[in-house]
């Protein structure tokens, strides 16, 4: 990790270890925990986070937060965010994000090959890599998770809430289909 990038997830940690910040997002997790129970269809919920939440510490280039709960035992499929780079932490239980090269772009590479795998745990003493990942635009990511709980992750994007772009493959797996997470 560039030292760069590993001083913008220190201040990203800092900022969600306190206890005032936990305090005011536990109601959207609960929220978002809620949902998930109530749609049992689903691999995972979402809500956006208000930035004002996060307070003024936040790197100029968070534009948007997000509180994200995946089922247990779900793997949601590759997916990429052609307009953001994500800088995700895990906040309860864990799962391993898979991530493909840097290099590899098309749509069938989202499936093929060897994906690099990242288990991610919300152990407060555990190291910084085994807490956040950093994915850069247009890398392909796959979160899957274990059959033993759900993973609850706050993810940090950079654009607004109304401009992320979720990227998968479509149905035939010949190419991509784009959908963005909230409607402006």
């Amino acid at each position: 990790m560039e030292p760069d990038e590993r001083a913008r997830l220190e201040k990203l940690d800092a900022i969600l270890r306190s206890d005032e910040l936990r305090a005011e997002i536990g109601p959207i997790v609960d929220r978002v925990c809620t949902a998930l129970s109530q749609k049992p269809e689903a691999l995972m919920t979402w809500e956006p986070i208000p930035l004002e939440i996060f307070g003024e510490g936040l790197p100029p280039e968070i534009r948007s937060g997000w509180n994200f709960v995946l089922r247990a035992g779900a793997d949601t499929g590759a997916e990429r965010h052609p307009n953001s780079h994500q800088r995700m932490m895990t906040l309860h239980g864990s799962g391993d994000m898979k991530v493909r090269a840097l290099h590899d772009e098309s749509p069938t590479g989202a499936e093929a090959g060897v994906w690099q795998s990242n288990v991610l745990v919300s152990e407060p003493g555990a190291p910084l890599e085994r807490r956040w990942i950093s994915i850069p635009p247009n890398v392909w990511h796959r979160p899957v998770v274990g059959r033993d709980g759900d993973w609850v992750v706050i993810s940090f994007h950079t654009v607004s809430a109304e401009e992320l772009i979720e990227e998968k493959l479509d149905e035939s797996g010949a190419g991509t289909k784009q959908k963005k997470y909230v409607e402006a």
